[in-house]
């Protein structure tokens, strides 16, 4: 099978599948190997440069999508309902949980200072954070990590490509001191 008929079918994988599609998958559909594979995926990834769709890597797999420059002439399209915008508590909540994989509810609660029941069922809701199992704890609390979803939506490959969180000072009762954050 030569390279452009490899590539076309892992084009009309990722198209009729509309998820992410593992390199395992591929491995077996294709009956190459990991480094064929991603050598294939790497010149999609070339060509798609100048169109309207591009070939992401999320965690161990690839999907086809449309490029995020080319959302606001697509979602009037495909949706009418009104565009889901994440609260400043989502957003907070979120965050936390995406720095803190298996954190559970009253964690988040003690670093927000503030009940978060509803911005976790909301976040679960919208498929942005999962459930992650049972904390070794008194009472066995859910603990939560992100999903692939959040990572499509913010434009990451993995946890791993956050950005670094600023180096800070505690003050006397342990609240951080915006105005001493340390710059490296």
């Amino acid at each position: 099978m030569e390279n452009r008929e490899t590539k076309a079918i892992i084009e009309a994988i990722l198209f009729a599948t509309g998820r992410k599609v593992s390199e395992k998958e591929l491995i077996i559909a294709l009956e190459k190997d990991k480094e064929q594979i991603r050598e294939i995926i790497r010149s999609m990834q070339e060509e798609y440069k100048t169109r309207g769709i591009e070939l992401i890597k999320i965690e161990d797999g690839y999907q086809l999508c449309t490029k995020k420059e080319y959302h606001e002439y697509i979602y009037p399209i495909l949706d009418k309902r009104a565009k889901p915008n994440l609260s400043t508590a989502a957003l907070e909540t979120l965050a936390i949980i995406a720095y803190n994989p298996r954190t559970t509810r009253a964690e988040i609660e003690a670093i927000r200072g503030v009940n978060s029941d509803g911005t976790i069922y909301k976040l679960l809701d919208y498929g942005l954070i999962e459930d992650a199992g049972k904390a070794d704890l008194p009472g066995k609390p859910t603990t939560y990590k992100t999903t692939q979803e959040f990572l499509k939506m913010f434009g990451y490959e993995t946890l791993a490509n956050l950005p670094e969180l600023p180096k800070y000072k505690l003050d006397s009762n342990r609240q951080i001191v915006i105005d001493e954050l340390i710059e490296e």
